[in-house]
């Protein structure tokens, strides 16, 4: 530690290691386009189906993926948040100060490579939309076949690495923009193939009421018989499903790192806008779109692609949804995976490993495989750091109310702390045990395995000196952060200004954005209630998807104009 009387050089500190000043802090906005940007992503639409293939019913979906949803907002508001804003650090750099470095180091190269993988499937999926538009053969290998293939990937992945490098805001802003349009694209979807799935099921394209809805669900969509003609999941297997989809960023707490520029602890809420859009209304919507497709192209829902599935409901608006989405989720990805590899690499910018693990991500996104197993990767990602999300919420929140002493491995000057790396390889045995017994659903292993861990890492700390009380070390902290407060504040008088340009321009192109969204959502309507048969129904669709194609490229044109003109700095 500093000694009290020592003035820290932040010159030589790079501005990741430091807590978020409250100047660069961001509005509930930027939440909620993050969120809902990152949240709706190519994957919506595998998931979406394999609920489908999973045989869960209509009451199943409508019911269970509320709840479970619901308690991922809940997770992020109780648990990320608090401790993201009361400490404005990422969870990498947290960590430091409470595990040491063997095991902050090895932790970080954990998450580098699972966001790097992640962002790599996302760059796959976004390149397959591509491939899709240009007429390349569909990559079944694990690895590449074909060579326009490879230089799709390199393009779309490049526009990523960029977007990520330049940080929270670039990420933010560029969410910010997607998520409206996102919106109206997953809801328009279901509206374009509903009247297929109803001639289908009860012999009109039309639709008289809300049973007719539930009935034609049911019987084509959410049936209860799984894709091997058996009984399939029921309510607690989608609660727990989504649930736990998220557990890495949620109780793992890797969403720190996004949370720490949170005015408040009630902008977790702001996730909401993800899970109860992004997985929620995506989810549906991809359930309905598949079962829509499979009877058009006459195929099983388990026999098609993102690809497949957008273009039968959207057109061509339907491969640049692929892409936006596979963009959004890779962006935020790829900035976590820089953060983690800056905090092993201090002696470079965020900017830098970002770049680096970018193009290492890029690399990887060449290999279709990466996609092909992300819901595995998932699953098990969640796992592997759930047991540090314990450890690092029962450091926080529980040792000050038992009478321990946060930040104690740091104030004894540990550079190993031995309860932080015991407490996380116990905690995977339990988990990983657990699931080897077979004891329980998979989804809810995270939950014992939190608990596991929480009170392994306060039984080993007692042990190794968590409950003493180190009262220069504490003043010393305190010094330390008062002058970082005081840097901080020096900062913010030379922070430039941005302001929204009020002017008539700006006024008039947003509302041309907003009109092309209503247009889409118009021709949607359209296609859904107002096509009397078959004929009509495929004029209307084919009117949506020439119409909404144009409508997509104003909507992008003028929104990105607007964002750039609200945010001119003024001197």
């Amino acid at each position: 530690m500093k000694p009290e009387s020592s003035k820290v050089n932040f010159d030589n500190i790079s501005e990741e290691q430091l807590p978020i000043p409250k100047h660069k802090r961001k509005g509930w906005g930027h939440f909620l386009g993050l969120y809902a940007g990152e949240h709706v992503a190519a994957t919506e639409f595998v998931i979406g189906a394999t609920f489908v293939a999973l045989g869960a019913t209509m009451t199943d979906i409508l019911l269970g993926l509320l709840i479970g949803n619901l308690l991922a907002v809940l997770s992020w508001t109780l648990i990320t948040t608090p401790i993201a804003v009361e400490t404005r650090l990422s969870l990498y750099t947290y960590l430091q100060k409470i595990a040491g470095n063997s095991m902050t180091t090895l932790y970080n190269w954990v998450n580098v490579i699972i966001f790097t993988v992640i962002s790599a499937a996302m760059v796959t999926v976004s390149a397959t939309a591509v491939r899709f538009a240009f007429g390349i053969p569909a990559q079944l290998n694990w690895y590449p076949t074909n060579a326009w293939f490879v230089l799709i990937v390199l393009a779309v992945g490049m526009i990523v690495v960029l977007v990520a490098m330049y940080g929270f805001n670039a990420v933010s802003n560029f969410s910010k923009i997607c998520a409206p349009w996102l919106f109206v694209m997953f809801i328009s979807g279901p509206m374009v193939l509903m009247p297929a799935l109803a001639e289908h099921v009860i012999g009109a394209t039309t639709l008289s009421s809300w049973a007719d809805f539930m009935h034609i669900s049911s019987i084509s969509v959410w049936t209860g018989i799984n894709a091997q003609g058996e009984p399939g999941i029921g309510l607690l297997e989608v609660i727990g499903f989504a649930w736990a989809a998220n557990t890495i960023t949620h109780v793992g707490l890797i969403d720190m790192a996004l949370l720490r520029y949170a005015k408040s602890r009630t902008y977790g809420l702001c996730t909401s806008s993800g899970m109860m859009f992004g997985h929620y209304i995506a989810w549906i919507s991809a359930g309905i779109m598949g079962a829509g497709t499979a009877v058009i192209v006459q195929k099983s829902i388990v026999e098609l692609d993102p690809g497949d599935v957008a273009f039968q409901a959207l057109g061509l608006s339907g491969l640049v949804i692929v892409i936006v989405a596979g963009w959004t989720t890779a962006n935020a990805n790829l900035y976590r995976a820089g953060l983690a590899a800056q905090a092993i690499f201090k002696d470079h910018s965020r900017t830098k490993t970002t770049l680096i693990v970018g193009i290492v991500a890029v690399c990887i996104a060449c290999f279709p495989f990466v996609f092909n197993k992300m819901l595995p990767l998932l699953t098990y990602a969640g796992l592997l750091v759930v047991p540090v999300g314990a450890i690092v919420f029962t450091e926080h929140f529980i040792f000050p109310r038992i009478g321990f002493t946060r930040y104690w491995a740091t104030f004894r000057n540990l550079t190993h702390s031995t309860p932080a790396v015991a407490s996380w390889g116990l905690g995977l045995a339990f988990g990983f045990g657990l699931n080897a017994l077979d004891l329980m659903s998979f989804y809810y292993l995270f939950i014992p395995t939190w608990f596991f861990t929480a009170v392994v890492y306060i039984l080993l700390s007692k042990r190794y000196g968590a409950a003493k009380k180190y009262p220069e070390q504490q003043a010393s902290l305190d010094n330390y952060d008062n002058q970082v407060e005081q840097y901080h504040q020096a900062q913010a008088q030379h922070e430039p200004v941005l302001v929204k340009k009020q002017s008539l321009m700006t006024k008039i192109v947003n509302s041309i954005s907003l009109l092309s969204l209503a247009t889409t959502l118009a021709l949607a309507f359209n296609t859904m209630f107002l096509s009397g048969d078959v004929l009509a129904y495929e004029e209307n669709r084919e009117l949506f998807f020439d119409i909404g194609f144009i409508c997509t490229i104003i909507y992008f044109a003028s929104a990105y104009w607007v964002m750039q003109q609200n945010n001119k700095v003024v001197d």
